[in-house]
């Protein structure tokens, strides 16, 4: 991409882009998939995403619905050519039609971040309890993982209740069709915990070992143009036996048998409290950032944006929003728990404030201590966003997508936040003290007024 920069007033800068054809192609390809994730259309081998597109939605001309979203992605790649991070995203103004196999001419007004001071650049100080581990970590985690492997054995006849484990064959039919997936000679099944459809669960509960019940029950669907339907299922159910669950007790032997890579109980027992103490510990520390920064935000000096904070704020309402809609609750549900409309903007407004000024009071003493960032820092911002990623394969999608800016910023916020952990007054106190008693608290108070 060529991209030339002038300077305009009031701390913005005017880009001029050209956009070459392969990146104009991986832009409208790029849009393309995310919105047949956003639609649900499902890949298949042979044709390309406007092809099922086309078929499963009727779409003619896929890149003229991404277009927009498309051109919205190269702009990552001029900011990036540059070098320059805004202080909110820009808006492209485009010169022409977006067109694949075609050069697209773009320009971007940029307001850029905006440098802020501190009243203050002193060692910060903060008070916290002492790094412990919770003493049953381990036997919880040895507890599940043997709850992992429960088996299930034969247990006394009677009919089968809500909460009751017991092994079933059954034959189901769609449209005559055998469901292969529903269809078994055996399988161990829990009565009412919405593993099935509660059609199911009510011709179960009461059947007894031995029983065959023939019945219909309905269940959720998705037809050919990927619409949510009801589906009759007929199926034929045989209860074989009541089942309770057996727990193994993880001893040597049950270590030889499932976990030969240790050399014994004791041996499992230490490599998970080595993790226990890791994971505690990168708890801890992350814990101490943010102490150490919620500290050197109070030093922060100057305004902020209009346009900043309503991003801010937007970005923080989209994920918000993405979040309850994988979990399942509505958006209104979530902000009536949080006190209704009035309480939660209030909430809302404070947590982006807090998190644009603790963003640029790190900024600040980046640029104060004249720190840099290495690439085990660009790595290290990659772990801190995702822990389980392959950093590096992180830091490859940064650069693929021209986000590599936004990824140098993480990162000196996160050096900057451990250089001020590093040199800060910390005092730490025992979780486990008992509190100061209410009485001489009262008596403190008295003094005082007098």
């Amino acid at each position: 991409m060529k991209v030339s920069m002038k300077k305009l007033g009031d701390n913005q800068v005017r880009l001029e882009c050209v956009a070459t054809a392969e990146e104009v192609n991986n832009a409208l390809q790029a849009s393309q998939i995310g919105f047949a994730q956003s639609m649900g259309l499902r890949p298949e081998a042979g044709k390309t995403v406007a092809q099922v597109a086309e078929e499963k939605m009727g779409i003619k001309n896929l890149d003229s619905i991404v277009e927009a979203s498309a051109v919205q992605g190269l702009v990552p790649f001029a900011l990036d050519k540059k070098n320059i991070i805004p202080a909110f995203p820009p808006q492209p103004e485009a010169k022409s039609a977006l067109k694949r196999d075609r050069e697209f001419a773009f320009d971007l007004t940029v307001s850029l971040k905006p440098d802020y001071e501190l009243t203050s650049y002193d060692p910060v100080e903060i008070t916290m309890p002492a790094f412990a581990v919770n003493p049953d970590a381990v036997d919880d985690q040895l507890r599940q993982m043997a709850e992992r492997y429960t088996t299930y054995v034969t247990a006394d006849a009677k009919p089968v209740e809500k909460g009751d484990s017991c092994l079933i064959a059954m034959k189901c039919l769609k449209n005559g069709e055998e469901v292969t997936g529903l269809t078994t000679d055996g399988r161990t099944y829990t009565a009412g915990m919405g593993y099935m459809p509660e059609g199911f669960d009510e011709q179960i509960i009461g059947m007894q070992p031995g029983e065959t019940k023939e019945f219909t029950f309905e269940g959720p669907g998705i037809d050919e143009d990927f619409n949510e339907i009801t589906e009759v299922i007929d199926c034929t159910v045989t209860v074989k036996e009541i089942q309770a669950p057996a727990i193994p007790e993880i001893d040597d032997e049950w270590v030889k048998t499932n976990m030969p890579m240790f050399k014994d109980a004791e041996a499992l027992r230490a490599d998970i409290a080595r993790g226990v103490e890791h994971g505690a510990r990168e708890q801890y520390d992350n814990y101490k950032r943010q102490m150490a920064v919620s500290e050197l935000a109070r030093r922060f000096q100057g305004k902020i944006a209009d346009e900043v904070y309503e991003t801010m704020r937007s970005n923080l309402m989209e994920n918000m929003r993405a979040e309850l809609q994988q979990s399942g609750q509505s958006w209104e549900d979530f902000v009536a728990q949080n006190g209704g409309e009035q309480q939660f903007g209030m909430m809302l407004m404070l947590q982006t404030r807090e998190m644009l000024v603790q963003g640029y009071a790190l900024d600040a003493v980046f640029r104060h201590e004249k720190l840099s960032i290495t690439d085990d820092d660009l790595e290290a911002a990659c772990r801190a966003m995702n822990p389980q990623a392959n950093p590096k394969q992180m830091l490859e999608q940064f650069k693929q997508s021209g986000r590599l800016f936004a990824l140098r910023e993480s990162a000196e916020r996160l050096k900057a936040n451990n250089w001020v952990v590093e040199h800060a007054i910390i005092t730490e106190v025992d979780p486990n003290a008992p509190a100061p008693e209410v009485v001489e608290q009262a008596e403190a108070s008295e003094d005082v007024a007098e």
